[in-house]
């Protein structure tokens, strides 16, 4: 496993993700839901997000190989893409509507669009693209699911961080995640652009 794809997809994912702001917008979806449901909707969510991250950033590629779209290419509009999304989180306030009781919530809106959208779909074939000796598949796939983890483990308690972290916190934590973002970025853009004119 390349410890330094590893630690730089996990960078990103965490990025992106965002655990505590995930979990927070899951606590307000499940308010008033007993702690069963919310631990099924959790792992589902989990669950599915990881499956589709995993098969469309190994097969992501090929796919837009087979339809004519380079990589790098790929990595310009996926720049774009993610500097997009960094700059919703930093100047929007991102709110969803509390679904009716016991909804099923994993698909959406907790896989798609929150953990597994498209920012970051982009970022998983990126991320898979950056094949060093075949070891990018073992190293981003560890990292996915790392990221997945964390986000499980911040989804079941997220009862107990809503009152530790407060909106104040979870405000700052996204804005300051957003200017990360924004630098990977611009970052997969220069890759871009630097390949395609070499």
């Amino acid at each position: 496993m390349d410890i330094t794809l590893y630690l730089h997809a996990m960078t990103g994912l965490l990025v992106i993700i965002d655990p505590i702001g995930s979990a927070l917008i899951f606590n307000s979806l499940t308010s008033g839901s007993d702690q069963k449901y919310r631990n099924l909707m959790a792992i589902k969510s989990v669950l599915i997000s990881g499956v589709t991250l995993i098969l469309f950033g190994n097969y992501g590629e090929a796919l837009f190989y087979h339809l004519g779209i380079n990589i790098n290419s790929l990595r310009i509009s996926g720049g774009l893409l993610l500097f997009y999304t960094a700059f919703m989180m930093i100047t929007q306030e991102l709110k969803f509507a509390k679904t009716e009781k016991d909804a099923d919530i994993s698909v959406f809106p907790m896989s798609i669009p929150l953990l597994a959208g498209p920012g970051t779909l982009t970022l998983a074939i990126l991320l898979f693209s950056q094949n060093t000796e075949g070891n990018s598949v073992v190293s981003v796939s560890a990292a996915i699911i790392s990221v997945l983890v964390i986000t499980l483990f911040a989804m079941v308690t997220s009862k107990y961080l809503k009152k530790v972290i407060g909106k104040t916190g979870d405000e700052i934590l996204r804005r300051f995640l957003g200017v990360i973002l924004a630098a990977l970025a611009i970052q997969f853009i220069y890759e871009g652009v630097r390949n395609i004119t070499m």
